[in-house]
């Protein structure tokens, strides 16, 4: 009832249509919806979730680090400071610009399914889905073994100094921030019966409330261990067997074995160009390419001509998005087991072919196209040192604080991708032993004329596509700046189909961030969509943008999150 006492009141307090409404007098950029100011800097910048990371992250540059060494820094320290949405037990996905070589380097940290664990043990116990929490959707985390791959291609200080801060703060205890303190309650009361939760991440069966001092002394030595001896601490050593032993006690099918095969893999970003600029993502098994198929589909439209927020806009991306996603729903999926047809799914004359199916009204139900035609709750943070190298990394647990499965002693959770996987047979996501299930986290990267402009990503499950595509609408139609892009009302669709196996059947729901014109909204319900007010959750923004003009760095964090963008 609070939710709805809410949404009801903000209904009635906006102004009468015609109405002519004063801007906020503190503010210069003409908009109708909160921002602040861009943080500018001349020599790096870090944006991370959470005000205490971005500090670490600032102060490795400072002693001389990488970029990716203070990206690594602040995952690290999130893991301890936002175990909500990040830890060693979850995976890891990075763009870098190298500003030695002039190229983007992607990394794919994702871990695959137990070996020892067959489709027909899922069927064997009537699941039609995999569930989200306990032993059963635990998948490898790579999260580790991306820091050291990053590390030793990028980085320049040592282990023992990049992990140095988290460990600190793990031992001597830092206050939980607002935001993370609401999540953290939230995660116990659904994870309070899984093994060894209760003792890593509570006080007293409790979670610690905002401003709260938390200690993790557990996984300041968990870190220390793989600060001291390397990445193979974790996946071949007395880590890995006390994670493997946790899981099978659970009733789990995780093995040592699991871990000491694991490796994450170099990728090649793909792009596609929008209106001057080139887009990067990664390739599957995660989902990045569906923004850059929205924004093909887009690119078609004059949006700079109907305006942000118009009921055009609105429109014509919640049907581009349902069409991205029943490619996604079909496509998308470990590129070792099934054959993804990337450059035909982000190709302009697929988009073309699909822009046609979109009309004036809602679409209820649509089918993936046919791309071989045309072949030719988590962190994300980014950073920039001095040399003009730049990292957009993300990483995450999944449903936040994952399975809700706790390593024995070591301080973290496992993660729960697994339940991402499809138990229908023959489907490209379809389930299968030492496979890396569909992933929802992605990190972007903007060039133009080949040069770097903007690394930046959203926090948000499948959210994250679509809000990567209104970011890049916000800049280059709508003339937003860095901020503002973040800041600005967002549209999030729900209901499309899923690489789990869901269909779309209704044509989903349009959620509304609170800044859209009432006129806009019933507009939108003519035309057959199911509107859907909410305050949140929309996501959580960090981007850097790089001016070459003046040499300087531009870096955004959006309110949503407790997070913070700073420079030096």
């Amino acid at each position: 009832m609070r939710r709805a006492s809410i949404l009801v009141f903000l209904v009635l307090t906006l102004p009468p249509l015609g109405v002519a409404v004063t801007r906020a007098a503190d503010r210069i950029t003409g908009h109708m919806f909160a921002t602040r100011s861009e943080v500018i800097a001349p020599h790096g910048m870090a944006a991370t979730s959470q005000p205490l990371v971005t500090q670490i992250a600032l102060d490795i540059l400072k002693k001389g680090g990488s970029a990716v060494d203070a990206a690594i820094a602040a995952d690290a320290a999130l893991g301890l400071m936002e175990p909500t949405g990040s830890g060693m037990g979850g995976d890891l996905f990075a763009i870098v610009w190298d500003a030695g070589t002039g190229r983007l380097y992607g990394l794919n940290g994702s871990g695959r399914s137990p070996a020892g664990l067959a489709l027909e043990e899922f069927h064997r116990r009537g699941l039609t889905h995999i569930p989200p929490y306990g032993p059963l959707p635990v998948t490898v985390p790579g999260c580790v073994d991306g820091w050291f791959m990053l590390h030793d291609r990028f980085g320049k200080l040592p282990m023992t100094e990049i992990l140095a801060p988290a460990i600190g703060y793990a031992e001597e205890g830092f206050p939980v921030s607002e935001l993370i303190a609401y999540y953290w309650g939230l995660s116990v009361k659904a994870r309070k019966d899984q093994a060894h939760f209760l003792e890593t991440f509570t006080v007293d069966g409790h979670a610690p409330a905002k401003g709260e001092i938390w200690r993790n002394e557990p996984l300041a030595r968990t870190l220390e261990t793989v600060a001291k001896q390397g990445r193979d601490a974790f996946y071949k050593g007395d880590i890995a067997r006390t994670i493997a032993r946790t899981v099978q006690e659970a009733g789990g099918f995780l093995a040592y074995e699991d871990l000491a095969a694991h490796h994450g893999q170099w990728v090649e970003p793909v792009a596609t160009s929008y209106r001057g600029v080139d887009v990067w993502e990664l390739p599957p098994n995660g989902q990045g390419i569906a923004a850059l198929q929205i924004l093909n589909i887009l690119e078609g439209y004059p949006l700079a001509e109907w305006g942000f927020g118009s009921v055009e806009h609105i429109h014509h991306f919640l049907e581009a998005k349902k069409l991205a996603f029943e490619d996604r729903a079909r496509f998308y999926a470990d590129p070792d087991f099934a054959s993804v047809p990337v450059q035909g799914l982000i190709s302009k004359k697929y988009a073309a072919a699909r822009r046609k199916l979109i009309t004036a009204r809602a679409a209820r139900r649509l089918d993936a196209g046919n791309p071989a035609l045309y072949e030719g709750d988590t962190v994300y943070l980014t950073c920039a040192d001095s040399e003009g190298n730049m990292v957009s990394l993300i990483q995450s647990n999944y449903r936040g604080m994952g399975c809700g499965v706790c390593p024995e002693g070591l301080g973290f959770g496992l993660q729960d991708r697994g339940e991402l996987f499809d138990l229908t047979p023959g489907r490209a996501n379809t389930y299968a032993p030492g496979k890396r299930p569909f992933h929802t986290i992605i990190p972007a990267f903007v060039t133009r004329d080949g040069k770097p402009w903007i690394s930046f990503g959203v926090m948000g499950g499948a959210t994250q596509p679509q809000a990567h595509a209104q970011i890049i609408m916000n800049l280059v139609d709508f003339g937003m700046n860095l901020q503002e892009a973040g800041d600005a009302p967002r549209i999030l669709h729900t209901g499309s189909s899923e690489p789990t196996g869901e269909r779309m059947t209704d044509g989903g729901i349009a959620h509304l961030e609170f800044g859209f014109a009432p006129e806009v909204q019933r507009e939108l319900a003519k035309r057959g969509h199911r509107i859907q007010l909410d305050v949140g959750s929309y996501g959580g923004y960090q981007a850097i943008m790089w001016d070459a003009e003046n040499g300087v760095y531009y870096g955004a964090s959006e309110s949503r999150k407790d997070g913070q963008a700073a420079g030096y």
